[in-house]
């Protein structure tokens, strides 16, 4: 495993601003990405790509700071770029080549002397599933082995972290789930951090484990991706009247309770769960102040959840489009 305790966060950015033109790309982006498999999401034009070019020393920002397993992404790009991989969305693969050739090319070219290169090429070959076709020329190949050159070639030189974008993109369900139990052992088995990007939140959902949400150029999330069970959650309950009694009788006892979100109503709340007698205070608290309890549940959230609350929200905290497809 490449992690280890105490090392650098993933991903660390400060006040990152990147424009092109009049075109605000990244505003002011924050982030502190745990070492971890790492879901990017985010509507067209929500800023992916040009995050992506940035941490990979490929594009320079406008202002603030970028700095992945703890390189500054500018000063150590090219050191950097010996340590990450990249399996970019775009086909740019030779259709002259077998895979064979054209991953060891690319192990070549991150350092590996030419026998180690060809070595690593066939073993991360086979990983992937294309041992009996590693010596077939790429331009006959289906889509779906294509996506998995694309892999071998981001992963042969051994990095830390791999940005993956769009790694399911054209693949039919069965390929589709082929990938991401090549990608989920990729980070569970070998140790390699991974950031996909993709606009399939079911994908993020399969293997991450940390999700990022941009949407205009923002961070809207940066999260865990944990759900907690029925019996660990925080209580989502509504309340008929005014809920401000009820509310205060709850912060008396030490309870603490904040908006549902912006998909519910206004009187809908989380109340964080501290211990076996929150669900007792609860009812007493709603007794005590005369408040019909409407709903009491547990607090659990999809990722489906987390995206429909944080995209298309402006600064007025008014929704957009939050149910489009995010891309």
């Amino acid at each position: 495993m490449h992690a280890e305790p105490n090392q650098p966060l993933s991903i660390e950015t400060s006040a990152l601003v990147k424009r092109y033109g009049d075109v605000l790309a990244l505003d002011h982006v924050d982030l502190a990405v745990p070492r971890a498999a790492v879901g990017l999401l985010g509507p067209n034009g929500a800023g992916k790509s040009t995050l992506l070019k940035i941490l990979l020393g490929l594009s320079r920002s406008n202002g603030g700071t970028a700095r992945v397993l703890g390189r500054d992404a500018v000063v150590h790009g090219r050191e950097l770029r010996m340590r990450v991989g990249y399996m970019p969305e775009t086909d740019a693969l030779p259709d002259n080549a077998t895979a064979a050739d054209f991953v060891s090319h690319m192990a070549e070219m991150s350092g590996l002397p030419r026998r180690a290169a060809r070595q690593r090429a066939a073993d991360v070959l086979y990983h992937v599933g294309l041992d009996e076709e590693r010596y077939r020329l790429v331009k006959g190949f289906s889509t779906g082995m294509k996506q998995r050159v694309k892999l071998a070639q981001a992963i042969v030189h051994d990095p830390e972290l791999v940005f993956l974008d769009e790694p399911t993109n054209g693949l039919d369900p069965l390929g589709r789930e082929e990938m991401l139990e090549l990608i989920d052992r990729i980070h569970r088995q070998l140790g390699i951090l991974v950031v996909l990007s993709s606009h399939i939140l079911d994908d993020v959902e399969r293997v991450c484990d940390y999700v990022v949400v941009l949407d205009g150029g923002r961070v809207v999330a940066s999260q865990p991706l944990h759900v907690p069970d029925d019996d660990s959650a925080d209580l989502h309950v509504r309340v008929d009247g005014n809920p401000d009694p009820f509310l205060d009788t709850l912060r008396e006892v030490g309870l603490e309770a904040r908006p549902a979100g912006i998909e519910y109503s206004s009187d809908e709340f989380v109340i964080a769960r501290r211990g076996d007698q929150t669900l007792d205070a609860i009812r007493d608290a709603a007794a005590a102040t005369g408040s019909p309890l409407r709903l009491l549940r547990p607090a659990t959230r999809s990722l489906e959840d987390l995206y429909v609350d944080s995209v298309g929200v402006g600064a007025n905290g008014a929704r957009g489009n939050g149910r489009g497809a995010a891309t």
